[in-house]
Formats: structure tokens, sequence, C-alpha cells
């Protein structure tokens, strides 16, 4: 069976509040709305400061067993070093994000869109990737797009990341044995909202991955549209996962049997 664990990018918002979180909530408390919601978040605020152990830990308490934090990296490594002599920087880094021990998912390497297309660059950063941790890369320039860097991924078991947003285009397929998806807006960059349509369609090209579990989220945090659209596509996922267990034991009963219901 196919894990799924779908969530939003970011849970902090101030325009959630009576959207999402009930009135009168405190902060602190936000997370523990969030986490009775969905099993995973994903932490942005990585991306340009690194948060205090204090705070990892108390992610890491104030969540559900079971819960699962994915974490942007540093854009230290990503965007201003680009992948290269990034060794201390990214000891540095895993030594507090490990915090969050059992709890720690997949940690997203964001590549800038003016970063064109070197294999060397990104096997060697492979190389020197820990084993044991979930690696997903994000490409914004399309020259990354093309189907040698994803054997490059498939060799060292490096996740690709799925994006969907306007103006780029970007193949749905699974490098590792898991899958990353993120949704940055249908129509409007971080803003704005999913149909229904949309999802249902998105439900059946992500139940065709050839992954053993999925991480999703959603990026349009505008109105909780990310936590609306997170909602939808998960009853999606649900119904067509229900459908496929049905289809599969039907045709594993007996003739002569009637399944049972």
């Amino acid at each position: 069976m196919v894990e799924y664990h779908i969530g939003t990018s970011g849970w902090h918002y101030d325009h959630w509040r009576e959207r999402f979180y009930p009135p009168g909530l405190p902060k602190p408390r936000w997370l523990e709305h969030y986490s009775q919601h969905f099993d995973t978040v994903e932490l942005n605020n990585s991306f340009y400061q690194l948060p205090s152990e204090a705070a990892f830990i108390n992610w890491r308490e104030s969540s559900p067993p079971g819960f699962r934090f994915a974490v942007k990296v540093s854009r230290l490594i990503t965007h201003l070093r680009k992948l290269r002599n990034v060794d201390t920087a990214l000891a540095n880094f895993l030594s507090r994000v490990r915090l969050l021990e059992d709890k720690l998912g997949p940690l997203l390497y964001q590549l800038p869109p003016n970063m064109h297309r070197k294999d060397e660059v990104l096997e060697e950063f492979l190389s020197g990737l820990p084993q044991g941790l979930e690696h997903v890369f994000e490409f914004r320039h399309e020259s990354w797009l093309c189907p040698q860097v994803m054997d490059i991924l498939r060799r060292h078991n490096a996740g690709f990341c799925v994006f969907d947003m306007p103006g780029l285009s970007c193949p749905v397929v699974a490098t590792a044995d898991f899958a990353y998806i993120r949704f940055h807006g249908s129509t409007g960059l971080y803003w704005s909202c999913y149909s229904e349509e949309e999802l249902a369609g998105w439900a059946e090209r992500i139940q065709g991955l050839d992954a053993r579990k999925v991480y999703i989220y959603f990026n349009n945090d505008a109105e909780a549209f990310a936590v609306r659209n997170a909602q939808t596509l998960r009853g999606f996922l649900g119904e067509m996962g229900g459908l496929r267990r049905l289809v599969t034991y039907r045709r594993d009963v007996p003739k002569g049997r009637s399944p049972q219901p």
C-alpha cells in the first residue's frame, strides 16, 4: 500500500486565523491544531535562517507520534554556494534538523532559477550526502528537467520534486522509493486556488507514480487555499485507494464465492 502524507508548506500564517485556526487560539497551539488535521508539514523558514535547537525540539514535542516535518534546506547551500564547498554548512544544518529525530521527513533542496544544469556538480553533491535520509531536489531552471538528470537522481535514490506552478511545466515522475510533490498555485503563484477538477486529475497522476510513499505539500497559502486543497486531494486519493483495494480483492476471490463487503 502507498502511504500518502499530505499537508501544507508552513502553518504559521496570521491570515489563517478564523479560516482554519479557531478565534482566540494562541499561536503556540497552532501546530497542535494543525496536526489534528494533517500528518505532515513542510518547514520553509529553515531556508532563510536556521531555526534554533529549542525550536526543533519544541516542534518535535508538540506534534503527535507519526507526524513528519519536511525541511527546506538553507539557501546558503542551494542559492549562495549552489551545492559547492558546502561540507561545513551542510553538517551544521543536518545536526540541527536531526533534533526532530523520528519525525524528520524529507530534506528539500530547491535550486535557484538562474542555476543551469551541471551534472558534475549534482553528482558530486549527491555522493557526499549521508545515507538514511530522504533527499529531494526541486529544479527551477528547465535545463534540469530531462531524463539524464532523472537517471542521476535514481542512481543515488534521491527524490525529484514534482511541482505545479504557472509558467513552467514539470514531469510527474518518481526517482526514489518515495515521491515528493509541491503545489504552488493553479493560475497565480502562491495565491490561487485549485479546482476540484484539477485536483481529481492530479490524484490520477499521483496514483500512477512508482513509489511506496508520497509527500504532498500545498504552497498556495493565501486565504487558506492550501488547507482546503490539501483536504480535497486527500479525499480523492483516499477514495481512489479504497476503490483500488476493492477491485484487487474482488479479483482475488475464488470463483463461486461472493466477496464480503
